[in-house]
C-alpha cells in the first residue's frame, strides 16, 4: 500500500525545482494508491566520467525517495547516448568517447549509484539495448517526429546557429534518442537538473508521438560547486566526489562559501524539514557560527556515504591539522630516486601532487607550497630533500617522500 498522495507529495517536493505538471503527477499518484501498481521513475546518465560527485547524487537522492515511496526506479545508463554526447550546456559539438570508454565508465556508475539507491529495488537499463536495434527506418520514423524549428527554440542551439558555430545532426538526434528512452520503458516520471528540461519535455512530446501516456518531469536545481557561481563539475575542479576520502570530503565541505551551508544541507542530506526551518533563522539571523553548520554539514555528508565513524575521524583529523597544526595520520607516501639538489617544480610533479610545470609554478607563486612546513614562494628555487620529508599544497594535500 502506498502512502496518502499529501503525504507523497511532501516527499517529493523537497529540494525539487519543477513538476511539471504537477496535476498530472498527482493523477498518476493517485491511480497508483488505487490499482497498487507503482511508477515508473527514469532518469539517466550518460557515462562521460568516472566519478560520480554530489551534484550528480542531487537527482538521485530524489530517485531514492520515490523509490522509499513504493515506486519502481529505472536507472538508465546511455552507453549509446554517450556515444553522442548531450549538447546541453555547451558551445561547440562534443568529441565522440569510445565504446571502451563508455563500458569503463558505466561499471563504476552502478557501484557509485548504491551508495544511495537499494540494489535490489533498482532496475539497471543500458540505453544500448533498445536504442542499438533501431533500424535506419526506425531513425528516420523518430526523425520524423520533431522539426528544424523545434530544436532551434533551444537556447545553445539557437545561441549557437546565431554565433555561426557548427551543430552536428548528431547532436540535433540527441534530444530525440533520450525521448525515445521514455518510449521505450514507458516511463511515468523522468527525473533531471534544470540544464535537462528541453530533453526532458521532448521526451514528453515523443511519447505522445509514439501513443504512449506522456511522463511527468521533474527538475532539480543544480548545485554549485565549492567555490560558489558555477555548477560542480570535475573539469572545473569545484567538486566532492562521493568516492573521494571522508578527510577530502570533510575538507571541501569547510571550504564552501557561507551562502550555499542551507542549499547543501537541503539538497545533499536527510536533515527533516523541521531542523532545516531552524538552520534557514540561524543563518538569517546570525545566531550561529556558519562554521559549526559547516562541521555538523560535513558529518551528515560522510555519514550518507560511508560511516558516522568515518565522520568523526575525519573530523578529527581535520581539528588535528587546521586547530592543532598537526600533519594527517596516513599521509600517503611515494619513493622517489631523485638527484639532489631538485627544482620544486619538479619535485611537485614527481609527487604527483600537480599535473603541469605551469600548474606548479602557479602554485609555488601563490604561496601554497611546503616542504617539511617551510613555505616556498619562489618557482626557481632547488631544495634537497630528506628521507622522510613532507610536501604540502595547500592545506589538505600531503605526501610523504621515501628516497630509493
Amino acid at each position: 500500500m502506498f502512502p496518502d498522495i499529501n503525504e507523497q507529495m511532501d516527499v517529493i517536493k523537497r529540494g525539487v525545482e519543477e513538476i511539471i505538471p504537477e496535476e498530472e503527477l498527482v493523477q498518476k499518484l493517485e491511480k497508483s494508491r488505487k490499482t497498487n501498481k507503482p511508477l515508473i521513475i527514469k532518469e539517466g546518465f550518460d557515462p562521460t566520467a568516472p566519478d560520480l560527485h554530489l551534484g550528480h547524487m542531487v537527482s538521485i537522492r530524489k530517485l531514492k525517495d520515490f523509490q522509499d515511496l513504493g515506486h519502481t526506479v529505472v536507472f538508465v545508463i546511455g552507453d549509446f547516448t554517450g556515444l553522442v554526447g548531450d549538447p546541453s550546456g555547451k558551445i561547440e559539438t562534443r568529441k565522440m568517447m569510445t565504446r571502451e570508454e563508455i563500458a569503463k565508465n558505466a561499471e563504476t556508475y552502478k557501484d557509485q549509484i548504491f551508495k544511495v539507491l537499494d540494489p535490489v529495488k533498482t532496475v539497471i537499463r543500458f540505453n544500448s539495448e533498445w536504442l542499438g536495434k533501431l533500424t535506419i527506418y526506425d531513425f528516420m520514423e523518430l526523425a520524423s517526429k520533431q522539426t528544424i524549428a523545434r530544436m532551434l527554440e533551444r537556447d545553445d542551439f539557437k545561441n549557437r546557429f546565431e554565433s555561426e558555430i557548427n551543430i552536428s545532426i548528431l547532436e540535433f538526434l540527441y534530444p530525440l534518442l533520450q525521448g525515445y528512452d521514455s518510449v521505450a520503458l514507458k516511463a511515468d516520471v523522468e527525473l533531471g537538473g534544470t540544464d535537462q528540461k528541453f530533453n526532458l519535455l521532448m521526451a514528453r512530446l515523443i511519447q505522445r508521438r509514439y501513443d504512449i501516456e506522456s511522463q511527468v518531469i521533474v527538475t532539480l536545481p543544480l548545485l554549485e560547486g565549492i567555490r560558489g557561481g558555477e555548477k560542480m563539475s570535475k573539469s572545473l575542479d569545484n567538486y566532492i566526489g562521493i568516492n573521494e576520502a571522508p578527510s577530502e570530503i570533510y575538507g571541501k565541505v569547510m571550504s564552501i562559501p557561507d551562502t550555499l551551508i542551507y542549499k547543501y544541507f537541503l539538497l545533499c542530506t536527510r536533515v527533516s524539514q523541521k531542523e532545516l526551518a531552524a538552520i534557514e533563522r540561524q543563518l538569517a539571523g546570525s545566531t550561529v557560527n556558519p562554521r559549526d553548520l559547516k562541521r555538523r554539514l560535513a558529518r551528515e555528508i560522510i555519514q550518507e556515504y560511508y560511516s558516522e565513524e568515518n565522520a568523526r575521524e575525519a573530523e578529527e583529523e581535520f581539528d588535528n591539522i587546521f586547530k592543532r597544526r598537526q600533519e594527517p595520520a596516513d599521509i600517503e607516501e611515494v619513493t622517489l630516486h631523485i638527484a639532489q639538489p631538485v627544482w620544486i617544480v619538479a619535485l611537485l610533479s614527481q609527487t604527483g601532487l600537480i599535473k603541469t610545470n605551469g600548474e606548479g609554478r602557479r602554485l609555488v607563486r601563490q604561496g601554497a607550497v611546503s616542504l617539511n612546513g617551510e613555505k616556498i614562494t619562489d618557482e626557481n628555487t632547488e631544495v634537497t630533500v630528506q628521507n622522510g620529508a613532507v610536501i604540502k599544497i595547500g592545506k589538505r594535500r600531503f605526501k610523504k617522500i621515501r628516497l630509493n
